[in-house]
């Protein structure tokens, strides 16, 4: 595939340039960060939590454009597009995650953004700009922000209205036809309050590229904006926020990976050729090229979402230590995204995922400070309704021939609707000026209503064009109520030490899993119950300033009991498609270590890293439905070991602010899915990314680089050799360049 180098080459000059640089004398001080992964501001070191922060200056230098680009700034941390880009993200934190395109499910990371549950995995996927902080979580948070964070929480914090009245613009081009223009309009209204209006505009094609010259090549356009309000009165605060999104575009295209050498007799190309031109699928098609980034492929397959929003922050001042929180929210999301499953010119599996969502959010803090400690107690209220219009044609270029036995368009529709409930508390208690407790509980109850309807067309007799039967018509109910809590210790050896001990569960609701079910039996076995995960975890958070260092370190053992899986299992039909569910199949037990170093070796450069070890995630106890035994199999997308750094320099040119940044994420293999086949596995690999800003009066141009290297690795590889003789590869992203120029009003 053409890339410039122009770009890549100026970035690599530009940091060695500025690395070898001069540096001065050592800072005086380690700055102090603060999060809100209690639902306030704190000091890093006094949460007994394994927390990373990423700032929102790293966001807009890097270019981070949306959630899935997190997983490379923290370790044990894995975002993927999970069915191509538009489609729910899966999230991984320490081996707990959920690798699942359907729309109507819910991950077991939690994302929040501005204090507000985003919901069900259809809205993770958010783009970043004008950014605060966003902070991840690491293990259960079921106590404060409750259902569905067995794994963790990523909080996101979009930047607030402020004092003062400024205004900036940013224009941007890149590689791969991206064009990208932002804007952010602070003002103020009133010495207590202001108002701030952002925007972002980014269009661009994938660096998938299509072989096939008579279908366009995809890329995606997307408008996001932005409107905010900040009041700050005597004894009350308001914060008010409206947003809105439009997305439109191509869908990213899915690789063919064809596994046999002949499909004729059945000979198979051995693992190290999948992926040439030498293997093809059950069909005989291959893509003709070895470039891992190229595909042939009938790409008419349309994306198309609109997203729109309104949230609200009342915090009203009772005494000068307590304080009433309430935070309410409306968001709709509308989405229609086009699929082609075999990779290929031929129409055998193409279909399309319709949706739209409806979630209201409330939820009330009582917050009450003392010498002594720090109470919270609340109330939460979750109702979430999702429509499903999806449909999956197979086989359609076979309809009428001897091979179109199993020829057939599904068409499935659900209406479910989520009502959750929870009260919860939480007390810190300072036993000395050194070492404090901290207890937390939560009740849930949460209540689960679907309507799941499905037809089929199947060819019939002479009729090709198919004749309509009903499939299932089921309606019912899954509840489940459920208490988390956790109890942690931190003492702190000195102000800038400290160490801390936690025990905590986490809970992820049941539900339906109203995706592509072939069958009535199917589709009533699809309900499935609650998981839940108790968590220990030890750590240390510790500065030392003489040196400019800082380390975090954190050992953590995990119990996870009904752990639900998403199951792609091959039919017991030869040629049927395989079969997908999510059940409460798995007992797993997962351990290991983190260590984070940030180390200022002077006032003008910083060095971090960062590195996260797995030996053991794997299921204790697993059998799949058709009875194979999985048992000791490694967890999906969960890496043994994932290490990420980078150097960091920043001076002064001739009245030029100069900051360079280069950074690296490193994967070691994983799989895919349950089944430890090597077909659906990926390899590891390391990505490269960089970021050069100049700076000088009111203009800053940046340069920025992603995988610099053009490193091939994959989304997510979908084993569906049972069906057609292939693996559906959603490739990852290849190399990115882009400059941004921005002018500061």
């Amino acid at each position: 595939m053409p890339h410039s180098n122009v770009l890549m080459n100026t970035v690599t000059l530009a940091l060695l340039f500025a690395i070898s640089s001069e540096v001065s004398a050592k800072a005086e001080n380690i700055e102090i960060i603060e999060v809100y992964a209690q639902k306030r501001k704190q000091s890093i070191n006094d949460v007994a939590i394994a927390v990373k922060p990423i700032f929102g200056s790293l966001i807009k230098d890097a270019a981070v454009k949306d959630t899935t680009e997190l997983g490379s700034l923290v370790s044990n941390v894995k975002i993927s597009q999970n069915a191509a880009e538009g489609t729910p993200p899966a999230i991984n934190i320490r081996g707990v995650g959920l690798v699942d395109y359907n729309t109507a499910n819910t991950s077991p990371i939690g994302l929040y953004l501005d204090g507000i549950s985003v919901g069900s995995a259809n809205n993770q996927i958010i783009n970043l700009f004008d950014m605060e902080q966003i902070e991840v979580l690491k293990g259960p948070q079921g106590t404060l922000f409750g259902r569905n964070t067995t794994g963790g929480a990523i909080l996101l914090r979009t930047k607030r209205p402020e004092d003062g009245d400024y205004a900036y613009l940013t224009a941007g081009i890149g590689s791969d036809s991206l064009s990208s223009a932002s804007t952010v309009i602070n003002l103020s209204l009133t010495n207590d309050s202001a108002m701030r209006f952002a925007g972002s505009h980014k269009k661009y094609d994938y660096t998938t590229y299509n072989l096939d010259d008579r279908f366009p090549e995809a890329g995606m356009e997307q408008n996001d904006a932005r409107l905010s309000y900040f009041g700050e009165f005597d004894d009350f605060s308001l914060f008010i926020k409206v947003d809105y999104g439009h997305w439109n575009g191509l869908v990213q295209p899915v690789g063919n990976i064809g596994i046999y050498a002949n499909p004729a007799d059945g000979t198979r190309c051995a693992y190290s050729q999948l992926g040439s031109s030498n293997c093809v699928d059950l069909f005989g098609f291959n893509s003709g090229s070895d470039d891992f980034w190229a595909v042939r492929v009938n790409n008419y397959q349309q994306h198309h979402s609109v997203s729109k929003g309104v949230t609200g922050e009342l915090t009203y001042q009772l005494a000068e230590q307590s304080q009433l929180v309430y935070l309410s929210a409306f968001n709709r999301l509308d989405r229609i995204h086009g699929f082609n499953c075999d990779g290929s010119i031929f129409s055998l599996c193409e279909g399309e995922l319709g949706l739209k969502t409806e979630k209201l959010t409330n939820e009330l803090r009582y917050e009450q400070g003392s010498s002594r400690g720090f109470l919270t107690l609340g109330l939460f209220q979750l109702e979430e309704r999702i429509y499903q219009d999806n449909y999956n044609d197979l086989l359609r270029d076979l309809r009428g021939t001897e091979n179109g036995s199993s020829a057939a368009t599904f068409y499935y529709d659900n209406d479910i609707e989520i009502s959750s409930h929870a009260i919860f508390g939480q007390y810190e208690y300072r036993l000395s000026e050194e070492t404090a407790l901290l207890l937390g509980l939560r009740y849930s109850d949460e209540k689960v209503d679907y309507d799941t309807f499905s037809y089929m067309n199947i060819p019939f007799g002479d009729n090709t064009a198919g004749i309509l039967i009903p499939s299932y018509d089921i309606q019912g109910e899954t509840s489940d109520t459920n208490l988390s809590g956790k109890f942690s210790v931190i003492h702190k050896l000195e102000s800038t030490k400290s160490l801390y001990y936690s025990l905590a569960n986490g809970v992820k609701s049941g539900g339906y899993n109203g995706g592509f079910l072939v069958s009535r039996s199917a589709a009533l076995r699809a309900s499935y119950g609650p998981e839940k995960l108790i968590a220990h975890e030890l750590g240390a958070k510790l500065m030392f300033e003489p040196i400019d260092l800082r380390t975090n370190f954190a050992a953590f053992y995990y119990d996870y009991k009904d752990q639900q899986v998403f199951m792609n299992q091959a039919s017991e039909i030869p040629g049927a498609p395989p079969y997908q569910l999510l059940k409460n199949v798995g007992k797993s037990t997962i351990y290991g270590v983190e260590l984070e170093n940030t180390w200022g070796v002077s006032k003008q450069t910083q060095v971090s890293l960062d590195v996260g070890y797995i030996p053991e995630a794997n299921f204790e106890e697993f059998v799949d439905p058709l009875g194979v035994a999985l048992t000791d199999n490694r967890l999906p997308f969960t890496s043994k070991w994932n290490i990420a750094g980078h150097a960091e320099h920043k001076f002064s040119w001739n009245s030029v602010g100069v900051k360079a940044r280069v950074g690296f994420d490193y994967q070691s293999e994983y799989y895919f899915d349950q089944n430890e086949s090597l077909y659906a596995s990926q390899p590891s690999y390391i990505l490269w990314n960089a970021n050069l800003q100049f700076k000088y009066d009111k203009w800053q141009v940046g340069v920025w680089g992603k995988n610099l290297l053009d490193k091939e690795y994959s989304h997510l590889i979908f084993d569906l050799s049972s069906f057609i003789g292939m693996l559906e590869d959603f490739k990852g992203e290849g190399r990115r360049i882009g400059l941004d120029v921005t002018y500061h009003f």
